[in-house]
């Protein structure tokens, strides 16, 4: 009943004189390839590898915009100055400050050695000796204060000209030359590192259950990065011509979404992608597997069959688990052996565990069609029925 349902639709048996011999059907070996593509797109948003948003250190009005927009910078270039004036003025006081400071403290230090001889010829008292011995004491810490506040003058004043913290571009300035600016007041402007640039996307859990062992290989360098070949495909359609590598997986998934984060850098010597462009992320992976031409798969009842034939020219119908289709054939994840012959033309004439008439099957060879993601056979195989799914 099994078989009628899945091959012969269950029809009524017409009543004949002589009972009809066994189908003809063409047979092929299954095969083992060993650059099966795997591809998958997700649509990514582009980041600098590294984001810095600039911001003023020190209170003051803003006298000098030293770079232009849009522009690279370097680590360390002047991007801004703040009016110096104050905190030149500060930095002098303070070092005046110092020097009062020291100058205290060399009058007690000598003090309290004059008041220690005299103490040991026991001419003052200990309670004098002991208060021109603080005195001192008291006196060097000041001068230890004094040259902490020359030190955090300098620093302000340092921080009147604002710097690139990174190598990148710089965005357009969010103030202007007279602007108050201070630690509160926001970012100035932002710099970015966009060689190499991110890609962030998002995968499905399934996705990242199913690739999680080499994308950490990977991310641990157990495999080279060219292994997950990552392609960009831009808005206009067009591939850029810079591959990426993967680079980090979120640590949580989104529970929300069921999704993992990822991301890639990739390689923008002429920094034409930005920040905030959009693009597909295509990956692109070659594992070896088991394949069968596309006509020895039957879809039927929600399962994917195929029929084997064995050594006694049986025909055994037996579900399987399909993967990609490249090309002329089908990637069979489970379900087959190498070396077992299916029903490659004439699927639709056979009954389970019955007899066929198995001739070769030899593809019909379409000259450029054949040619578009026709995987290499495995070194390993002999049969004549080979030339199938080629």
């Amino acid at each position: 009943m099994a078989s009628c349902l899945w091959f012969a639709g269950c029809e009524k048996k017409k009543e004949a004189a002589a009972p009809a011999g066994p189908p003809d059907v063409l047979v092929t070996d299954v095969r083992q390839v060993d650059n099966i593509p795997y591809q998958r797109e997700w649509v990514g948003t582009l980041d600098g590898s590294v984001n810095s948003k600039v911001r003023a250190r020190v209170q003051g009005y803003i006298v000098r915009q030293a770079f232009d927009e849009g522009t690279i910078v370097k680590k360390g270039d002047l991007l801004f100055e703040i009016d110096p004036a104050p905190y030149v003025a500060a930095l002098e006081k303070a070092k005046a400050a110092m020097l009062n400071a020291q100058a205290q403290e060399l009058e007690t230090s000598v003090t309290a050695k004059r008041k220690v001889e005299l103490f040991q010829q026991a001419t003052i008292s200990a309670e004098e000796r002991d208060q021109a011995v603080q005195a001192e004491a008291a006196n060097i810490a000041s001068v230890q204060a004094a040259k902490a506040a020359v030190v955090e003058a300098e620093l302000n004043l340092g921080y009147t000209k604002v710097v690139s913290p990174i190598d990148g571009i710089a965005s357009i300035s969010q103030v202007n030359v007279g602007d108050l600016v201070g630690p509160s007041t926001g970012e100035l402007t932002e710099v970015s590192t966009v060689n190499p640039i991110k890609a962030k996307f998002y995968i499905s859990e399934q996705e990242y259950l199913k690739a999680a062992k080499k994308i950490n290989d990977v991310l641990t360098g157990k495999a080279l990065s060219h292994d997950v070949n990552l392609t960009l495909i831009l808005s206009d359609g067009s591939a850029f011509p810079e591959k990426g590598k993967l680079s980090t997986v979120n640590l949580n998934a989104d529970s929300r979404t069921g999704t993992v984060e990822v991301e890639a850098l990739f390689p923008n010597p002429d920094n034409i992608l930005r920040p905030g462009l959009f693009a597909l992320v295509r990956l692109v992976t070659e594992s070896k597997s088991l394949v069968v031409p596309q006509s020895s798969v039957l879809f039927m009842q929600g399962k994917y069959l195929v029929a084997v034939v064995d050594k006694d020219g049986k025909a055994k119908v037996r579900p399987v688990e399909v993967g990609e289709k490249v090309g002329t054939v089908w990637e069979i994840k489970e379900g087959l052996k190498i070396g077992e012959q299916v029903v490659a033309e004439g699927i639709q004439k056979v009954r389970d565990d019955e007899k066929v008439n198995a001739k070769p099957y030899v593809e019909k060879q379409t000259g450029e069609g054949d040619k578009a993601g026709a995987p290499k056979t495995d070194a390993g195989s002999t049969s004549e029925t080979q030339n199938g799914a080629r």
